[in-house]
């Protein structure tokens, strides 16, 4: 089992991160959080642990810097610059190169529209990606252009996500399915919602990763 505190290079940010990878992993899942959001989100965590148990290694990646999340605090510029969220996540999908054979996306608010961009510019290592409660809308034009099967999960009382969701998995030219989650809101706190989103995350890659 590997568990380690890693610093991931993006151009000239250093990115903080938690890797963990049992052994025999079938592929690592890379997390990209949603805006206001970092590795540490109880959330993602709680999917992260769902996952290794399934057999997957993960790696929770702060996308943002420590001088970039103070800024934001005032201006929010960065957590909504896509294009900068989604290489940051090529140069992960990069770095874990020499570290598995397989990689998978979990996106979760702003986070998926970053991840389904990261897919288009790494189309032969990312094998799949979930987006839990995800603005996929916010990956524009690279929508028709993801190859690898993709997993949207929405909360059923999340209704505007749901709405844009929906728009977004019909530009999709990959293989994909639009599950939602009944009665859940945007951030699943309801009773066994966020249990859900992880197993049928963990099924999604077991069916598509490694």
């Amino acid at each position: 089992m590997v568990s380690a505190s890693v610093t991931v290079p993006s151009g000239a940010a250093a990115l903080r991160g938690d890797l963990e990878i049992p052994v025999g992993a079938r592929g690592v899942v890379l997390f990209a959080h949603g805006s206001g959001s970092s590795r540490l989100s109880p959330r993602n965590r709680a999917v992260a642990g769902v996952l290794r148990r399934a057999g997957f290694g993960t790696l929770l990646l702060d996308l943002l810097t420590a001088a970039e999340e103070d800024e934001d605090e005032a201006t929010g510029r960065h957590r909504f610059d896509i294009g900068l969220l989604a290489g940051r996540l090529a140069h992960a999908v990069d770095w874990l190169e020499d570290r598995t054979d397989a990689v998978g996306l979990f996106g979760a608010s702003t986070g998926a529209g970053a991840a389904l961009v990261a897919a288009t510019e790494r189309p032969r290592r990312v094998s799949a990606v979930v987006s839990r409660g995800g603005r996929p809308d916010l990956a524009g034009d690279a929508l028709p252009l993801v190859a690898c099967p993709v997993l949207l999960v929405v909360g059923g009382a999340d209704t505007q996500v749901l709405d844009l969701n929906r728009e977004a998995a019909r530009r999709l030219s990959a293989p994909h399915r639009l599950d939602v989650v009944p009665g859940a809101t945007h951030l699943f706190g309801e009773p066994g919602a966020l249990e859900g989103v992880a197993e049928l995350a963990a099924g999604w890659f077991t069916e598509h990763l490694g």
